[in-house]
């Protein structure tokens, strides 16, 4: 283990409670991806602070350590070390590049829990693609166009959840996230039998769906000209 990745997870264990522990896996275990994680029972309060002073005491940590580190983090199923690597990228989401996709892809497929994939896709997918220039960036939505029409219901959701943070602000590509919504309604009916069986069954499905659900109401409140409409037929 890494100097910062040892710092940081024995001061995620000083901050965990036995009883905040039994209740996070009471809460998360009913998510597919709570199942066979383990719990320190730090606050998502204490976890933050803790890698922002990682931050400050391993100070200039380059690109490759940043994202080494955040695998590290990620590989031992502890709940709170997982939500530490998703803190540590979104705290340096500046420094991503569009190769950096196929591992957070990784971290979606395995997350399986909001609780995970949503601060993944909202905070640190959604600025990393808005950040890249045109090249990077037709590269990026290529990879969310696969990540909306593959088998995978937390890729979709992630997908649809990306471009949150830009639309609520008044920017982001309104008419891609239609599609992008348009793609997931059309096949959730198949889908939900047959590809998602793999993927966390009827619970996928439905947090696939929940996602669109959450972008148009939050989007709603700041940008109520902006409407969406399911496609005839």
């Amino acid at each position: 283990m890494s100097d910062a990745g040892e710092f940081i997870d024995l001061a995620l264990q000083r901050e965990g409670s036995w009883s905040r522990a039994e209740e996070l896996a009471t809460r998360l275990g009913k998510d597919p991806g709570g199942r066979g994680l383990r719990f320190y029972g730090a606050s998502v309060g204490a976890i933050r602070g803790t890698v922002r002073d990682a931050g400050r005491r391993y100070a200039g940590l380059s690109h490759d350590e940043i994202t080494a580190l955040s695998s590290e983090l990620w590989e031992v199923p502890v709940f709170e070390r997982r939500l530490a690597a998703v803190v540590l990228l979104q705290a340096n989401v500046k420094v991503l590049t569009n190769s950096d996709l196929t591992r957070l892809e990784g971290f979606i497929r395995e997350a399986r829990m909001r609780d995970l994939v949503d601060p993944l896709a909202v905070d640190v997918v959604g600025p990393l693609v808005d950040g890249l220039d045109i090249l990077g960036r037709v590269r990026a939505d290529s990879v969310l166009d696969r990540w909306v029409r593959g088998p995978d219901a937390w890729l979709r959701r992630a997908a649809l959840l990306s471009p949150l943070l830009a639309l609520r602000a008044g920017a982001g590509d309104w008419d891609r996230f239609v599609r992008h919504a348009r793609a997931v309604l059309d096949e959730s009916a198949w889908r939900s039998r047959d590809a998602d069986a793999g993927a966390g069954g009827t619970a996928g499905a439905a947090a696939a769906r929940e996602a669109l659900s959450r972008v148009l109401a939050e989007v709603a409140k700041t940008r109520p000209e902006l409407q969406f409409t399911p496609a005839a037929g």
